[in-house]
């Protein structure tokens, strides 16, 4: 592994440039997060993972909805109808 040091300077509030070869490298683009990963005494830079969805498993376990919005809409006064019995 071949081993470059760049450097960058921090702000009086604490900002600092990340250099254009980094940015590159990470395929960094204005507005995008970071996010800074401290473990055994190194920390590192790199783009913000989203947080895993936990609803993901259940995605698509009731099926579509042919009807689209107005048939959810159907289907949600159906309910609201039957808790009122």
């Amino acid at each position: 592994m071949v081993r470059k040091k760049i450097t960058a300077c921090v702000t009086a509030k604490g900002q600092i440039t990340i250099p254009l070869e980094i940015r590159t490298k990470l395929g960094l683009r204005q507005g995008d997060r970071v996010e800074f990963l401290t473990e055994h005494g190194r920390t590192t830079l790199r783009p913000a993972r989203a947080e895993p969805n936990p609803f993901e498993p259940y995605i698509g376990a009731l099926g579509t909805f042919e009807g689209g919005v107005e048939e959810i809409n159907a289907w949600v006064r159906e309910l609201r109808e039957a808790e009122g019995d």
